[in-house]
């Protein structure tokens, strides 16, 4: 007798954790595959031009919906950016608001943590920021810089922790698949995609930039 591979096994099990029938699996994943000719569709399969808003316990998703607020944390050049998502209205992610925290050499590093804290406040005050986001820190070059990043950092994350907004974080290399498809891009392949993606009459700055992308990974990965 024929043994059946791992595919057909897992289709004769999902029906039945889910409560269904295995006489069920045939239909439903012919279905989808096309496999078999003049099989019925399934009502819950049926296309349609939105994307599907499924049972996030079975690995699918609803799509991303209200304001990410992305930040580039960093203790004199800040990126924040605050990117609108709103599917199925028909319009595509929008830029709302951007700005690089310039801060100068004359202020001190307690001064500058403060900067930080109040302008991811302010964005946070002056938009309906639904979540805030910030990308992981990987690799740094030296225990001090790990130190100063990690301060800017603490600051932004503490601003939106007291303001009652929730903070996730992605690493790099998921942040450069999401908007570019691919882990190696470089800072000015990033910017183009932003630039693109959000359709902006020009390219953003670089700490901008790299807010916006952290903000769109966000929603493109967003499990809700």
């Amino acid at each position: 007798m024929a043994r059946k591979n791992s595919r057909a096994l897992w289709a004769e099990k999902i029906p039945m954790l889910r409560g269904r029938p295995p006489a069920a699996v045939t239909g439903r994943f012919a279905a989808r595959a096309g496999d078999v000719s003049g099989a019925e569709k399934p009502a819950s399969v049926k296309a349609s031009a939105e994307p599907a808003a499924l049972d996030s316990r079975f690995g699918t998703r609803q799509p991303y919906k209200g304001h990410v607020l992305g930040i580039d944390p960093s203790l004199r050049g800040t990126g924040l950016a605050v990117v609108e998502f709103a599917p199925g209205g028909g319009g595509e992610p929008a830029l709302r608001a951007s700005r690089t925290l310039r801060l100068g050499r004359e202020l001190s590093m307690p001064e500058c943590l403060g900067e930080i804290y109040k302008a991811v406040a302010d964005y946070i005050e002056d938009w309906p920021i639904r979540h805030v986001v910030l990308e992981q820190t990987i690799y740094v070059q030296n225990f001090q810089t790990a130190q100063i990043l990690g301060s800017a950092r603490g600051a932004a994350i503490a601003a939106a922790s007291v303001l009652g907004k929730s903070v996730f974080e992605y690493p790099p290399l998921r942040v450069k698949q999401a908007v570019a498809g691919f882990g190696r891009a470089s800072k000015s392949q990033i910017a183009g995609m932003i630039h693109r993606l959000l359709t902006l009459p020009e390219s953003l700055p670089s700490d901008e930039s790299d807010a916006a992308a952290v903000a769109l990974c966000h929603a493109y990965t967003w499990r809700g």
